[in-house]
């Protein structure tokens, strides 16, 4: 409602120039009119004032208030910048420090990889001396079994033939003493020496 009147009062006052005119008979548009310079000085200075109380004091107030708005905002950007430019930091630091942790992890991995194959590597020899071992252990042991069943057949071939020849029978413990005596008394080398 203000602002209806405020522009009926502009328009009359600004009506009252162009009245003026119209009673006067054609002038000049070079020559001056004291009458019109007056009217326009007076509408000017009310003007002036009506805008300088009700327009130029919120528009000045706007601006001041949009400026501050924006020199916030700027500043918030600046401030929300600088914060993500710290936390890009502390997020390559992180990144950082978690490949340098996976590069240890890995390293050390590795490490207890070649400690592992080189732990089985050394059993898998273990066993296999100790296989050996066992393997020549038997062998020897059969050896032994096979020397000592040859001498028994031995023994008891050469009593079946001294039974034969002799045409006698003695006494099988006594036979047997006998003749493994005599094997144990004869080494190898003898043997093979009388031939």
């Amino acid at each position: 409602m203000r602002t209806l009147l405020r522009s009926l009062a502009l328009s009359a006052l600004l009506a009252v120039p162009a009245l003026a005119q119209e009673e006067a008979p054609k002038a000049n548009l070079l020559a001056p009119n004291l009458g019109l310079m007056a009217w326009t000085l007076i509408i000017f200075v009310i003007l002036a004032f009506v805008l300088t109380k009700f327009a130029f004091g919120p528009i000045t107030k706007s601006v001041e208030a949009r400026e501050r708005a924006l020199e916030d905002a700027i500043t918030s950007a600046q401030r929300d910048r600088e914060e993500a430019a710290r936390l890009l930091a502390e997020h390559r630091a992180a990144l950082d420090a978690s490949r340098g942790e996976a590069q240890k992890l890995i390293a050390d991995a590795r490490v207890a990889a070649e400690r592992v194959r080189a732990e089985l590597v050394e059993q898998a020899h273990a066993e296999q001396a100790s296989m050996l071992e066992r393997a020549r252990q038997e062998i020897e042991s059969e050896k032994a079994r096979a020397v000592a069943d040859l001498r028994r057949e031995a023994v008891d071939l050469a009593i079946a033939g001294a039974g034969k020849v002799i045409e006698r029978n003695l006494d099988q413990a006594s036979n047997r003493q006998l003749v493994e005596s005599f094997l144990a008394s004869v080494t190898p080398a003898a043997v093979t020496a009388s031939r």
